[in-house]
């Protein structure tokens, strides 16, 4: 049977239905299950070109990624913005329509999600959102894949977002793990509450999976009884005019030994990295017993392949 997403873009996790998700993530782990098994090269995109866009840089997202389409039989072309005529100022539109004649994919990594639209609407071949402002749905498919694994489901998990929740990491988790029927409880500052948009889809998907999300501004009232607790930078790139600001207004939020007290005993600690430590999260929690972090950051790879795979092979 053909993938119901080839051909398809992936701008947000909003572009996928819950089945389709669900089928990511469970490819996901079969992937991962045949890389253990000694498979570690499936070349399902042998013969294929994808173009990797950075604006931002990165260390997971860009090895990952290349790594991903290498596994996959495919050629990853890696491109910094000053590489591209779009660093001297060529229209994305038009940067779109050359690249698609070349290579079977672009992926981008920007800093407004409009970038990514635009790439998309002059693009014939998939666009894949590998972060902008908005949202990060590769983090947000490896993620519930390392929940899958360490709870065993994610319908009916509870998961604790603490700190800056109107990020792209945070925007993303909310929507995926209540399409996937978690209950999702953000412990933020009011001004840091998700945007009005990912809080009323993620509503709409709770509503129909048997999810929740709540809002609060305790971070101990998010955490309580938890079996998952999450949380990000408090300075995303971009935002650094912010930083002080910012650690004033979240020092509260730390997710420490004594918050994930109140969560259950056998919690388990989130983070997408890089993190802080001694801002968002202590030490003692990152390289504690609780975290599972290092998981986390492995599943980016076969997600990866996952989404490669089911956007570009038929």
């Amino acid at each position: 049977m053909p993938s119901p997403l080839y051909g398809r873009d992936l701008l947000s996790i909003g572009d996928l239905s819950p089945e389709e998700l669900r089928m990511l993530v469970e490819y996901a782990r079969s992937l991962k299950l045949r890389y253990y098994a000694g498979e570690r090269v499936i070349p399902v995109l042998r013969g294929m070109t994808i173009a990797l866009i950075f604006e931002k840089p990165s260390t997971r997202t860009r090895v990952s990624m290349e790594v991903a389409a290498l596994q996959l039989g495919a050629t990853p072309l890696v491109f910094n913005r000053d590489e591209l005529q779009l660093g001297r100022g060529e229209p994305v539109k038009d940067t779109a329509r050359v690249l698609s004649r070349y290579v079977d994919a672009i992926a981008a990594r920007v800093y407004s999600h409009r970038s990514l639209e635009e790439l998309a609407a002059y693009s014939d071949k998939p666009v894949i959102n590998m972060l902008s402002d908005l949202e990060h749905p590769l983090q947000a498919i490896a993620d519930m894949l390392t929940i899958l694994e360490k709870k065993g489901r994610i319908e009916g998990v509870t998961i604790a977002y603490v700190g800056d929740a109107r990020n792209n990491v945070a925007h993303s988790l909310i929507l995926a793990a209540t399409k996937l029927g978690a209950h999702v409880r953000v412990g933020a500052p009011r001004s840091l509450w998700p945007l009005d948009r990912v809080r009323l889809a993620a509503e709409r998907a709770a509503e129909e999976s048997g999810g929740s999300l709540t809002l609060t501004e305790d971070p101990r009232e998010a955490v309580r009884g938890a079996d998952v607790v999450y949380t990000d930078v408090w300075v995303s790139m971009g935002e650094e005019a912010l930083a002080e600001e910012r650690r004033r207004l979240l020092r509260p939020y730390q997710v420490n030994v004594e918050l994930l007290r109140h969560a259950k005993r056998d919690v388990i600690f989130m983070h997408c990295l890089p993190a802080h430590r001694g801002e968002e999260v202590t030490e003692e929690v990152l390289e504690g017993p609780w975290s599972v972090v290092w998981d986390q950051a492995e599943n980016r790879l076969h997600a990866q392949k996952a989404v490669l795979a089911m956007l570009l092979s038929p």
